[in-house]
C-alpha cells in the first residue's frame, strides 16, 4: 500500500511490446512541478519477441511461431514485471522527493524544509516572503503614483468634442483622427462656436444656438 502514496504524482512511462519495451517512471514535485526521471529498465521477454517479429516480417515461416509464442508470454508476465519495476522506482523516488508532513504532498528538496518537515506552501521561507512583500509595497506604490499620473494628463484631455471613430466613406477605424488612416477622408470632427462653444458640425455657416457667422 505504501507504493500508492505516488499516485498522484507520477507519470508511467513503460512500453509493454516491441523491441523497446521497458519500463521507465517519471516523478514530479507537487510544489514546483520539477521532474525526475527512472533508468529505464529494458523487458526482456517482450525485446526478444518485438525482434522474433521483425524477423517473421523478413523471412517468415518458423520465426514468426516463436515470435507469437514468445509474445504471449511476455504479455502474461507483464503486470508482475511493472509491479517490480514500479516497486523498485518508488522506492528510487523517495530519495529524491520528502513527503509534507501537513499537505502530504511530495515536494522536492528545493521546495521542503528539513528542519521542520514541511513544504515551503505550508512553512514558507521568511526571508523569501519578506522580499515578497517588500516587492509587492513597491509595485503598489508605484501603480497609486502612476494613477495620480494619469489622472493629471487625463484632465488635459478635450472630452466635449464629439470625434467620427468609423470612417463614413470606407469604415476603418480612425481612432478620433481627422483623417481616414486608410483612405485619407476628412472624418466629421465637431468644431465649437467662436461666440458661445455650442458644438457645431463642420460646414456649419451660422451658430444654431447663438446665430453667430462661423466663416
Amino acid at each position: 500500500m505504501s507504493d500508492m502514496q505516488f499516485a498522484n504524482n507520477y507519470r508511467d512511462l513503460s512500453n509493454s511490446t516491441g523491441v523497446d519495451a521497458g519500463f521507465q517512471f517519471e516523478f514530479y514535485c507537487e510544489r514546483c512541478s520539477d521532474r525526475w526521471r527512472t533508468h529505464f529498465k529494458p523487458y526482456r521477454s517482450a525485446q526478444a519477441s518485438g525482434w522474433l517479429q521483425k524477423g517473421a516480417n523478413m523471412f517468415g515461416g518458423l520465426l514468426g511461431n516463436a515470435g507469437s509464442v514468445l509474445g504471449s508470454m511476455a504479455e502474461a508476465g507483464w503486470h508482475s514485471a511493472r509491479d517490480e519495476a514500479f516497486t523498485e522506482a518508488v522506492a528510487a523516488g523517495k530519495a529524491h522527493f520528502n513527503r509534507c508532513g501537513n499537505c502530504h504532498d511530495y515536494a522536492c528538496g528545493q521546495c521542503f524544509d528539513a528542519a521542520s518537515g514541511l513544504c515551503f506552501d505550508c512553512a514558507p521561507n521568511v526571508q523569501v516572503k519578506i522580499t515578497q512583500a517588500r516587492a509587492q509595497g513597491e509595485v503598489s506604490a508605484a501603480s497609486e503614483k502612476a494613477n495620480a499620473e494619469g489622472q493629471v494628463r487625463g484632465g488635459r484631455h478635450d472630452v466635449t468634442q464629439t470625434m467620427q471613430l468609423v470612417c463614413s466613406q470606407c469604415r476603418a477605424e480612425t481612432h478620433g483622427a481627422k483623417f481616414c488612416p486608410e483612405c485619407g477622408h476628412r472624418t466629421a470632427q465637431q468644431v465649437a462656436c467662436r461666440a458661445c462653444s455650442t458644438m457645431l458640425q463642420p460646414g456649419t455657416k451660422f451658430c444654431t444656438e447663438c446665430g453667430e457667422r462661423q466663416g
